[in-house]
């Protein structure tokens, strides 16, 4: 169990500290109905993760990632496949930060507007549909997958995954419910800091896992 954890940690601190999430649920906190749509927000984030994340360890565990205890050939490669993805993702996103162009999403403009069943479905899918975090969930699948480990314990990891990922969409409902004097400014001064630095975090978390998993996957190619 202790190696799959170890898998999965540094890809669920990549989403953690993804700003999409942050900047989401701290929008969705300034709404009039933020403390439940907060809520629900975060629930569909950590339910997006496990879901997603259960389907890959289910197709991993169908196509032999680990062979006699140790990583399977083919996860060398889609180690390193998965990596080279990651750069694409950071070379897209300083592109897109370098062009100067409003991305603003359009469910921005209507989230005052959302019941708490559409804050769980926006949770789902910028959790676990969503390009950087999507890659980064199925880094941490094939990580798990490659360990051989039984079922409970790869389910186990699988939660430590989600609870990791999701502790950066916490902070902001935390601050809302327990700072409540001083929630306002707090959300607004971390919502305009993640969403000023967007491209620098997001670049910078993929390239240093990128890095991880080609060096991964050389290694299991070489051995």
């Amino acid at each position: 169990m202790g190696e799959a954890i170890g898998q999965v940690i540094p890809f669920a601190v990549g989403v953690a500290i993804s700003p999409i999430g942050i900047v989401a649920v701290t929008v969705m906190l300034s709404t009039t109905h933020g403390g439940r749509n907060g809520f629900a927000f975060l629930l569909g984030w950590f339910l997006g993760l496990v879901a997603f994340g259960a389907l890959l360890l289910v197709l991993g565990s169908s196509t032999d990632a680990s062979s006699g205890g140790e990583p399977s050939v083919w996860t060398g490669y889609a180690r390193i496949i998965f990596g080279l993805l990651l750069l694409w993702v950071a070379y897209r996103q300083r592109a897109e930060d370098s062009s100067g162009k409003d991305s603003t999403p359009a469910w921005m403009d209507r989230v005052d507007s959302f019941n708490p069943v559409r804050s769980i479905g926006l949770g789902i899918g910028l959790g676990a549909v969503n390009p950087k975090n999507l890659v980064l969930t199925l880094g941490a699948a094939a990580g798990i997958a490659q360990t051989g480990a039984p079922a409970g314990d790869q389910a186990v990891a699988l939660a430590v995954y989600a609870v990791i990922a999701s502790i950066g969409t916490s902070v902001p409902v935390g601050i809302y419910y327990f700072m409540v004097d001083r929630a306002e400014g707090l959300l607004t001064r971390l919502r305009e800091t993640m969403a000023r630095n967007n491209g620098v975090i997001m670049a910078v978390i993929c390239v240093v896992i990128a890095a991880k998993l080609i060096g991964d996957g050389i290694g299991i190619l070489a051995a």
